[in-house]
């Protein structure tokens, strides 16, 4: 991916140096087979990874303090801020189309447990987006857990799961958040799970999007990069997550889709660059 020289985005808060307080550890679950729960009266996406053994949980501290400059030799964070800066250009593009503004959200960089708007937050739920305080976090050692566990290397595959954290800041500000937390509290169990994977793919099309119009603008993919973010959608599908635990195939269980739904749903973005195609609601399948 080309990244090197782009802009850096002035949204990400440094709280890696930070000490304090003692988090509550959990199992809880993350960008893989991602569940939608209700904590601290908002949505929250936490990491099923864990769960699959993937991830490891526990006591943790809890990430307080001030937010600190990014080293200048900190390359893996620059490359996060640049991408996020990426998504803040097209998504502000896009909105200004629709006659709308884009409200940025802020990335959290942290190590073990922070304080969220949504709860303790955990390296141990992989990256997820708090809507309460529109922060997208990320420990960044997950991404040594993408390639080394779950074998999807490449800056691409780390770029796609940054676009993903996004675009559920960007079902945030159109309001699909709020609709989807309105039916989900009178839907069951299983309707629940069935709207969880809808929410989640559309993430990956808007992820998909984004990709589409960074192309166009400062043609950033290099051979390969597509591959890289489609193998990393492939090994974090619900199917292939329980069956690299495992365990059986039980889709009455699935929170993000299918490895082939994931993988469709990002190539839908990619080659349209619309918002209206990845309408995963309005879809009689997905």
């Amino acid at each position: 991916m080309r990244w090197e020289g782009n802009r850096e985005s002035d949204n990400v808060e440094d709280m890696r140096s930070g000490g304090g307080g003692f988090g509550f550890g959990g199992r809880s679950i993350g960008i893989g087979t991602l569940v939608i729960a209700l904590v601290g009266g908002a949505l929250f996406g936490i990491n099923p990874l864990t769960l699959l053994g993937i991830l490891s949980g526990g006591p943790v501290a809890e990430q307080q303090g001030q937010p600190q400059p990014i080293p200048a030799n900190d390359t893996l964070a620059r490359f996060v801020s640049t991408v996020l800066a990426d998504t803040e250009d097209v998504w502000g593009q896009l909105f200004q189309q629709g006659g709308a503004r884009y409200d940025q959200p802020r990335l959290v960089l942290f190590r073990g447990a922070i304080g969220t708007a949504c709860g303790s937050g955990q390296s141990a739920m992989g990256p997820f987006y708090c809507p309460a305080d529109q922060k997208v976090y990320i420990d960044l050692d997950f991404y040594q857990t993408l390639k080394n566990r779950l074998g999807a290397p490449g800056d691409f595959a780390q770029a796609y799961v940054i676009a993903h954290e996004v675009g559920h800041h960007v079902q945030q500000e159109l309001g699909i958040t709020a609709r989807v937390d309105r039916l989900r509290a009178r839907a069951s169990p299983a309707e629940q799970n069935a709207m969880s994977v809808r929410l989640e793919l559309q993430a990956d099309c808007f992820a998909g999007v984004w990709a589409h119009h960074a192309q166009n603008a400062r043609q950033v993919l290099e051979q390969g990069d597509v591959a890289e973010a489609m193998n990393a959608a492939a090994r974090i599908g619900d199917d292939a997550l329980q069956r690299s635990a495992g365990r059986a195939v039980v889709p009455e269980r699935f929170t993000h889709g299918t490895s082939e739904q994931r993988q469709r749903w990002f190539a839908t973005g990619l080659r349209t660059g619309s918002v209206q195609a990845c309408d995963t609601f309005g879809a009689r399948a997905v």
